[in-house]
């Protein structure tokens, strides 16, 4: 669907790369009262990807909230990724999403059949992971921003976190990494139509299968990478688990492009806050290429999973899940707590 006003254009950052850096965020909430209650299984205070609240001995609700500038000039797609990536917060934890809200912010720029675009997008990719839209909020503001609000359900004893990852896990990431670099120059008008339609393909791609394969495994912990990028994510697992994270950048998967915009410098901005948090946590081989370290800083949109499996069932977790897609791949591994949390070889 064309617009007559470019949707990126409206807008000074793309995606999740309008986040607030961790470090920023860490700031903020660091003399804010954290509020004991036993049915809080999983709460603020432990940077995860949402919060978990006990109901039942059987029930638990799992609650996110995510929103961002548009990342592409079609409203729809814009609609479904920004949908998609609010939906990948439920699936993190290991559980099923119910019911939605819909958040909104439009300028008077925007047509009335831009924002129903929108709308529909996110109606639609909520209805593939089998949730409902029960309605939203919305305002007018200078900038374009949709996401939702999404509760989600699963049994208190098997929701999964990001700081539970137990030394001698395998790592596996579910989607390639790049997003943010090639979204910052799909914007510039430098992305071959064929791989644009590629990265939004994959941004709207729930991570519903691979949240669906994963819960029939030993699975110890686990992530969606999105904003802060593979490096601070992993950070984030490693800090909250007690452990180092070493990665093999070798085995990373990358969309095709990405490092040759790094190695060109077209990146976006998160990339130098992610890379601000989470450099001086991080160790990296000897000669391991500027271009590659800024892909590992690169903060995604949608991104997949990242998953820390017990060693036994790691081969057969991966094979079910490349079955699916062709990019899951293992990336690394969980070891004892050494001097860096993240070891990149």
């Amino acid at each position: 669907m064309e617009t007559s006003v470019k949707l990126t254009k409206l807008a000074q950052c793309a995606g999740c790369g309008a986040k607030v850096g961790a470090g920023t965020l860490a700031q903020l909430l660091a003399d804010m009262p954290v509020r004991k209650d036993p049915r809080l299984l999983v709460g603020y205070d432990k940077s995860d990807d949402a919060s978990v609240f006990q109901l039942t001995p059987e029930i638990a609700i799992v609650q996110t909230l995510d929103f961002f500038p548009p990342i592409a000039d079609d409203p729809f797609t814009f609609g479904q990724i920004a949908a998609a990536n609010a939906l990948s917060d439920i699936y993190a934890m290991g559980a099923e999403p119910v019911l939605a809200m819909n958040i909104l912010c439009v300028t008077k720029a925007m047509a009335s059949e831009t924002v129903r675009e929108i709308l529909r997008g996110g109606y639609e990719k909520v209805y593939e992971a089998g949730a409902l839209i029960s309605g939203g909020h919305s305002i007018e503001g200078p900038e374009p921003l949709y996401g939702l609000s999404v509760t989600g359900l699963v049994h208190p004893e098997k929701h999964l976190a990001n700081s539970s990852a137990r030394p001698g896990d395998v790592l596996i990431l579910t989607k390639p990494i790049g997003i943010g670099v090639l979204t910052t120059a799909a914007k510039a008008g430098l992305l071959p139509p064929e791989q644009e339609k590629q990265v939004f393909d994959l941004m709207a791609t729930l991570n519903k299968k691979a949240r669906d394969i994963m819960v029939q495994y030993e699975v110890h912990s686990c992530t969606d990478v999105t904003g802060f990028g593979l490096l601070g994510h992993s950070l984030e697992m490693a800090q909250g688990s007690g452990v180092t994270i070493e990665l093999d950048s070798g085995a990373i998967p990358v969309l095709p492009g990405a490092l040759d915009f790094a190695a060109m410098g077209i990146l976006p901005a998160g990339v130098y806050r992610n890379r601000s948090f989470a450099a001086a946590s991080a160790a990296f081989a000897e000669g391991l290429p500027l271009r590659l370290q800024d892909v590992l800083f690169d903060p995604q949109t949608s991104g997949g999973l990242l998953i820390s499996v017990a060693e036994k069932d790691a081969a057969d977790l991966l094979r079910e899940l490349q079955d699916h897609s062709e990019w899951p791949q293992r990336i690394g591994w969980v070891r004892e707590k050494q001097a860096s949390p993240i070891v990149v070889k």
